[in-house]
């Protein structure tokens, strides 16, 4: 089977590396352009494109896909059987979709119709899911609303965190992914439509997105946390400095205090929240270090009683 492989962050690479593995002609890998990064604007490479040139496959990199004659045209002729998609960050357009036997199959990181979008795994953990998962699917002119192919469930761990489950679902992709393409060509898969009441959609995440509510529930707080490490954090201030929490547990409290109050800052952080409190385990002020809790209070002073902001 000849492959086309479309991806570009980390959480592509298992499914190429896979492909490999088991032995697909991967015939060329499609990713985004070189970015400039660091004080040098030094250029970067996608992790996809690292992947692709140590295995010396030809590498694409179109500025755009849409209307784009000249990529239309390579992707004829290299002749793929189908093209798959994974992290890619380009929306496809139908003279693209159309152009493989098999069609575009994408690998998604959520249990579809559920968690539609951008940040799937990030918006499972914020909203409190207990399973997230793996769909497969027949990629169409809409944003992830293809027929699904196979999809596979695993549980979200009380200590998950964005960055743990995306470890976890860019493997558990890679063994979708091989197990669609085998029953692919051996034509026993039954494509199912999607359910469009049961859709929900996982935007874009925004750095404004960590600023800690301390009006909110404090599991709600927690789940905000976990779903945003690594990137954005979360963060609240105290003396106008930024504390980005990284890591914390949910303890009872019934007191009234106001919201934002701290409680405890001698050996612990605990923070009051409008339902129970928020015991911090991990915290990094601007322009330091990540540190234990214990760690960064031997060096500082929160009163008890401050209200953060």
């Amino acid at each position: 089977m000849r492959v086309v492989f479309m991806g570009t962050p980390e959480f592509a690479v298992p499914s190429l590396k896979k492909l490999f593995e088991e032995g697909y002609e991967v015939v060329a890998v499609v990713t985004q352009p070189d970015k400039q990064k660091g004080r040098g604007m030094k250029v970067s490479f996608s992790p996809v494109k690292e992947l692709a040139l140590q295995k010396g496959v030809r590498v694409l990199q179109p500025e755009k896909v849409k209307n784009n004659y000249e990529f239309l045209k390579e992707l004829k002729e290299l002749a793929p059987d189908v093209i798959v998609v994974v992290a890619y960050g380009k929306i496809l357009p139908e003279d693209v979709l159309i152009l493989p036997r098999y069609g575009c199959i994408n690998v998604h990181a959520s249990l579809l119709p559920k968690y539609r979008g951008a940040a799937p795994i990030n918006w499972a953990i914020i909203n409190g899911e207990k399973e997230t998962g793996i769909t497969t699917m027949l990629m169409d002119k809409g944003l992830d609303t293809g027929d699904m192919l196979i999809r596979k469930a695993i549980p979200i761990e009380e200590e998950d965190d964005a960055e743990t489950l995306h470890d976890k679902l860019a493997n558990l992709g890679a063994e979708v992914l091989i197990e669609t393409l085998r029953k692919l060509e051996e034509g026993t898969l039954i494509p199912e439509k999607q359910r469009e009441e049961e859709a929900t959609y996982a935007p874009i995440i925004t750095k404004e997105m960590g600023h800690i509510d301390w009006k909110k529930p404090a599991y709600k707080i927690r789940n905000l946390i976990r779903g945003l490490k690594p990137w954005p954090g979360c963060y609240t201030f105290y003396d106008d400095k930024m504390l980005k929490i990284w890591k914390a547990e949910v303890v009872e409290y019934s007191g009234l205090e106001p919201s934002g109050s701290v409680l405890k800052s001698k050996d612990e952080l605990v923070i009051k929240c409008s339902e129970n409190a928020l015991k911090v385990l991990e915290i990094q002020q601007e322009g330091s270090r990540k540190m234990s809790i214990r760690e960064y209070l031997r060096g500082h002073n929160i009163p008890e009683g401050t209200i953060l902001k």
